[in-house]
């Protein structure tokens, strides 16, 4: 989709600090951080929501799970969080799939 920020950053169109990818995925730093470690990882096919990404191809929910735990061990913490916000009232506000991996901080619950 040439509107969607995160087809466009997996696409390369928009620059980004990436720090993990695979044939299915892209994982890449938020650029408004909300914790020390702050990686969103995200499929290269646009679906909405981690609900259609897993109707579509359930593999690729393993796959952004693998990635995230990868990235959390690459940055030597032991502890994170992984956050899916699916719809708008969720907090969700770009509507393609992606898993938030947040680290390096005391995570309060719940959370807002």
């Amino acid at each position: 989709m040439t509107d969607c920020l995160f087809c466009r950053i997996v696409s390369g169109e928009i620059p980004s600090e990436r720090v993990a990818e695979t044939d299915a995925v892209v994982a890449f730093r938020d650029v408004d951080p909300k914790a020390p470690l702050h990686v969103l990882v995200v499929p290269r096919i646009h679906v909405a929501d981690v609900g259609e990404l897993a109707d579509a191809e359930p593999a690729t929910v393993t796959e952004l799970v693998q990635v995230a735990r990868q990235v959390v061990a690459d940055s030597g913490q032991e502890s994170y969080r992984l956050v899916f916000n699916t719809g708008e009232e969720a907090g969700q506000t770009v509507f393609h799939a992606h898993v938030h991996v947040l680290a390096g901080r005391p995570l309060s619950w719940p959370p807002g």
